[in-house]
């Protein structure tokens, strides 16, 4: 999914999205249907990933979770995370990755356009969610070492 195509759905969401001057270690802010994503990160792939967390941040989280100290305000970030990975690193997208011939993670990144970190971190979530493989269809996906093994019909 594109930076454009994300933008668009978050609009018809009601979110409202601004690229603007932040410090830089914020790369982006959700509140009150408005995102603000820091206009200095340097390319569009890295924006794509912030924003698909923002936009988690408005369907899993509520309230300022801004002091991440908090074991609440972690477990809201960390699903916020998880909607993003879901949304740009989704299940399916392994097994069609295995379909086009893609051969390692960073080639597997630039196929979902996404950072070979966001990437990472996706595969990490996955890993706690389901251990070391899930079953997907008639294909079975194996995080670590990372790979797709298909049934015969």
């Amino acid at each position: 999914m594109t930076y454009e195509e994300l933008i668009e759905e978050a609009v018809q969401h009601g979110l409202d999205i601004y690229e603007m001057p932040l410090k830089p270690r914020i790369k982006g802010l959700y509140s009150n249907d408005i995102i603000g994503i820091n206009k200095s990160i340097a390319t569009t792939i890295e924006k794509t990933c912030i924003l698909a967390e923002e936009i988690g941040h408005h369907f899993k989280t509520s309230g300022n979770i801004l002091d991440q100290s908090k074991i609440e305000n972690r477990q809201q970030e960390n699903r916020a995370r998880s909607w993003a990975y879901e949304k740009l690193v989704p299940l399916d997208a392994f097994v069609q990755a295995h379909k086009q011939g893609i051969k390692n993670r960073y080639e597997l990144a630039d196929y979902l356009g996404v950072t070979e970190v966001f990437l990472d971190s996706a595969i990490n979530r996955y890993i706690e969610k389901y251990g070391t493989h899930v079953t997907f269809g008639l294909s079975t996906i194996i995080f670590e070492p990372l790979g797709v093994l298909e049934l015969f019909e």
